[in-house]
């Protein structure tokens, strides 16, 4: 992992305009899927299993606050989501999120929730199956919104390249990556971080890993 240090790292959580942030979740996952068959719900919720396994952290049941706190939601056109009952409650101004991720063509989109410390507290992942996504295989998929759902990465972070490679046919996680989502929860570590001097600290880490 020589050729990932300080500067890659720093990467990951330097956001479009510059800034620093890192976020961590603050208490248990509880996920909830929409939109997708019996099979492929294992599959997606396995995939979350495993990360938050891998990361150190815990999963629920139940959240006091709103029951499910990581809601991912499958889905063919980005207009569906106007329809969710209660779902512009939950997510300020969904009705121009949407028009601005239809005209774009996305095919996901996140939105955050924190707690007063600025810890995560709830993850909406949504996932529009277009013709590209059709493509690909939902293992790949749910793990990679998996990984995405683990901490607050930048904004540009994956946009080079995924945080997902192949092994013998099969997508895993990228070690670096890995190794970055274990470093970030180790307990040390604090869970959230707005100021460089962090990126230095989880590459000391990521080198131990």
């Amino acid at each position: 992992m020589a050729d990932f240090g300080i500067e890659q790292v720093e990467q990951l959580f330097t956001r479009s305009d510059g800034s620093y942030l890192f976020a961590r979740w603050g208490r248990p996952i509880v996920p909830i899927v929409f939109g997708v068959e019996a099979s492929t719900l294992g599959l997606v919720k396995g995939a979350v299993e495993a990360v938050v396994a891998m990361a150190g952290h815990k999963m629920s049941d139940h959240d006091a606050d709103i029951g499910a706190n990581l809601m991912i939601f499958f889905f063919r056109d980005w207009q569906e989501l106007l329809e969710v009952p209660n779902l512009d409650q939950m997510i300020d101004g969904l009705s121009d999120i949407v028009v601005r991720l239809d005209d774009a063509g996305a095919n996901q989109y996140r939105v955050f929730r924190f707690d007063e410390a600025g810890a995560i507290k709830a993850c909406f992942a949504f996932i529009r199956m277009d013709a590209a996504l059709d493509e690909v295989p939902a293992e790949t998929i749910a793990l990679n919104q998996a990984v995405q759902m683990i901490c607050l990465w930048s904004d540009r972070a994956f946009a080079g390249a995924s945080p997902l490679g192949m092994a013998n046919g099969l997508a895993v996680i990228r070690p670096e990556i890995g190794d970055v989502i274990r470093a970030v929860y180790d307990p040390v570590m604090p869970a959230v971080a707005r100021d460089k001097s962090h990126a230095l600290r989880l590459a000391a880490r990521v080198g131990a890993v």
